[in-house]
């Protein structure tokens, strides 16, 4: 029986090539509606209690949990991206609900330590198949998350599944069944995971520069080079000639989101009025994204991107901590896939499930998962206790 009352209309005002219930792939494991929440709602929701949610918090985004209590972390990133992408998603008239619960899960398979760890795992996992984030939250949604009686994994709706893979090898793709196959057949997404995925580069481009300048590894002289930084800066100083220097910075980084924002949101609505697609299927059938920034936009954030990876990702301090990542995430590795007694027992069972199913290629990812799922700090002291003689439990 449904009990979800008539008046609830959770489609209501969505453009006609908007995801709704009705149009769903629905789920791996069938089950009733949910009452009083739509399908993306329940998803949404499933996401925000998974144990992978709650250690994003101490999950590095550029700059270790512990090196100060104001910098991003996973999850404050993730929010961040799920604001943005449903401000979009309203003014374009798709599914807010969707468009949330893929922001909120897109970074769930990240390893302690950043784009650091990530790439320190794909080099300890390259003989066994890599190692790359967007596989792992999928694979963390599917399978890992074990909290339900009827299902592994949250069970998720098939749209914010292929909203979580954003990008895929053909080789991957065709081992992943229903989300590999628009990677095969060249389909697009929905259209609320391709927002989303511009969404991501927003918050973090925006809020890397905030970081960058509190840590005090960029300057705003430096920045100033930067055209797309450097017409808002001159717009705030003209406005506000005496304001303090961090709320110069809050400005100028509100700004910096609100133009990409507008100008994601009109030239998109330029798009979708030029191609008219009549609904779902349309948008899939598309042979470039209908989402996008315009020429301009995209330039401007290009340089944007091109100055954080020369001035910021690549300072020596960040250069530090990636080191630090790789020595602890593969001296982890290497410790556990020699000897997985190392492990709590939970951990040692999965290796043992996954060896006998895969043999040295199981128990290398079944390892992978144990490591992806730290948190910074349970990494650093997951190190002490194995090569520390002090730490001895």
């Amino acid at each position: 029986m449904n009990t979800q009352p008539q008046d609830l209309d959770f489609n209501n005002r969505l453009a006609s090539y908007a995801v709704i219930d009705a149009v769903s792939r629905g789920r791996r494991y069938p089950e009733p509606p949910p009452s009083y929440r739509s399908e993306f709602q329940r998803d949404r929701d499933r996401i925000i209690h998974a144990a992978a949610f709650r250690r994003l918090e101490y999950k590095t985004q550029v700059f270790v949990n512990h090196e100060g209590d104001l910098f991003r972390t996973r999850l404050t990133h993730s929010i961040e991206v799920a604001q943005i992408a449903r401000s979009i998603a309203r003014a374009l008239h798709l599914n807010e609900d969707l468009t949330e619960a893929i922001a909120l899960a897109h970074d769930l398979g990240h390893t302690p330590f950043g784009h650091a760890g990530q790439d320190a795992l794909n080099a300890c996992m390259q003989d066994y198949g890599g190692f790359e984030h967007n596989l792992q939250s999928l694979r963390v949604v599917d399978e890992l998350e074990e909290k339900y009686a009827d299902f592994p994994g949250l069970n998720l709706s098939f749209e914010t599944r292929e909203g979580i893979l954003k990008h895929c090898s053909t080789k991957n793709a065709a081992d992943l069944g229903d989300v590999g196959e628009r990677f095969l057949n060249k389909l697009q997404p929905n259209l609320e995971a391709q927002l989303t995925n511009l969404a991501d580069e927003i918050a973090y481009n925006c809020h890397d520069v905030d970081d960058g300048l509190r840590a005090e590894l960029i300057s705003i002289e430096q920045l100033r080079a930067v055209p797309l930084f450097n017409e808002q800066y001159d717009e705030v100083r003209r406005l506000y000639p005496d304001l303090s220097q961090r709320r110069v910075i809050h400005e100028v980084v509100r700004r910096l989101i609100n133009c990409q924002v507008v100008d994601l949101v009109q030239t998109s609505n330029e798009r979708l009025a030029r191609q008219a697609p009549a609904d779902l299927q349309a948008v899939r059938n598309q042979t470039q994204p209908l989402i996008a920034f315009s020429d301009g936009m995209r330039e401007r954030n290009l340089a944007l991107k091109r100055f954080l990876r020369q001035h910021l990702y690549r300072h020596y301090r960040v250069h530090r901590m990636s080191v630090k990542a790789l020595r602890v995430i593969r001296d982890l590795f290497t410790a556990f896939f020699d000897d997985p007694r190392l492990l709590p027992e939970e951990a040692q069972h999965k290796v043992s499930e996954l060896s006998e199913q895969a043999g040295k290629r199981g128990r290398a990812r079944a390892v992978a998962d144990y490591i992806a799922g730290m948190t910074d700090r349970y990494a650093i002291k997951e190190h002490q206790r194995v090569y520390n003689p002090g730490e001895l439990t």
